[in-house]
C-alpha cells in the first residue's frame, strides 16, 4: 500500500533586513542652525564626502558637533583665514567623532581621557559631563553642547557656542582667560579729608591768600598812624 512522499515542505527563505534610511546630513544641517558657515566650509573642503561615508557605510556611525554661524562671527584671533587647506580640513574634521554618541553615553566617555577625533593623531577633545550637561575642552576652546540637533543612530549632531580650534594647528601657547575689569575708582567727595589730613591726624585749615594778607598788612599801617596821631593830640593838651 502507498504511503504517499509525505515530504516536509520547504522552509521559506527570510526576507532581507530593509538598509538602514539615508542619511542627509547636508539636509539636517540646512533646516537647523543656523549653520550655514559650517555647511559651507564642510562643502569647500570636501569633508561633508567623509562625513556621509563615516555615516552611511559604517556600523559605527558618526557624531558631529556643530557651531552657529554667530561663533565664526565672534571668532577674532586666530583667524581661520590664515590655515592652508590642510589645516582647515584638518580642523572641519576635528568638530566629528568615528562613532555615534548619544548624549548618556558622553556620562562615561568623560572617565575616559581624550578622545581621537575624525582628524585623528592629536586631534583630541575632553569631555566632562556636569549633571547632563556635557562640556567640550579642546585647549583652545571651552564649550558645551548646546542642544540636540539630531541624535538617531547612527547620526548626532549636536550644536555648540564656539568654533573648536584644536592645539595640533594652533599650538599650546593658549592666551590666558581675561580678568574680569576691576571697578571703577571712586573719587573722594570734595568736602572729604585729604590722605595728607588724614595721616597728620586733623584736616589742615586753608592758609589765606596772599591778596587777603595783604590787605591785614594795610590795615595794619593805618591802625598805627592813626593811634600815632591821637597820641600826639593828647600830649599837646
Amino acid at each position: 500500500m502507498s504511503t504517499g512522499s509525505g515530504g516536509n515542505a520547504p522552509t521559506p527563505t527570510p526576507a532581507p533586513a530593509p538598509a538602514p534610511e539615508y542619511v542627509n546630513l547636508t539636509y539636517l544641517l540646512s533646516v537647523a542652525g543656523p549653520f550655514h558657515t559650517f555647511l559651507n566650509y564642510l562643502e569647500s573642503t570636501k569633508v561633508i564626502d567623509t562625513f556621509q561615508n563615516q555615516a552611511n557605510n559604517t556600523e559605527q556611525g558618526i557624531t558631529i558637533f556643530v557651531p552657529k554661524d554667530d561663533s565664526f562671527k565672534g571668532l577674532k584671533k586666530p583667524s581661520l583665514s590664515k590655515l592652508s587647506d590642510d589645516q582647515l580640513k584638518s580642523l572641519i574634521l576635528f568638530h566629528a567623532l568615528p562613532k555615534y554618541y548619544a548624549l548618556a553615553d558622553f556620562n562615561d566617555l568623560s572617565t575616559k581621557g581624550p578622545i581621537t577625533t575624525l582628524a585623528g593623531g592629536q586631534y583630541t577633545l575632553n569631555f566632562t559631563d556636569d549633571s547632563g550637561t556635557v562640556h567640550l575642552d579642546s585647549g583652545w576652546s571651552k564649550t558645551k553642547v548646546a542642544s540636540a540637533v539630531h541624535s538617531t543612530d547612527p547620526v548626532a549632531i549636536y550644536q555648540v557656542n564656539k568654533v573648536l580650534l584644536p592645539e595640533a594647528i594652533f599650538g599650546t601657547d593658549i592666551p590666558p582667560t581675561p580678568a574680569p575689569s576691576p571697578a571703577p575708582d571712586i573719587s573722594p567727595a570734595a568736602d572729604s579729608p585729604s590722605a595728607d589730613s588724614k595721616e597728620g591726624g586733623s584736616p589742615s585749615k586753608a592758609l589765606p591768600s596772599d591778596s587777603a594778607a595783604h590787605r591785614v598788612m594795610k590795615l595794619s599801617i593805618w591802625s598805627h598812624l592813626v593811634l600815632a596821631v591821637l597820641g600826639g593830640f593828647v600830649l599837646l593838651f
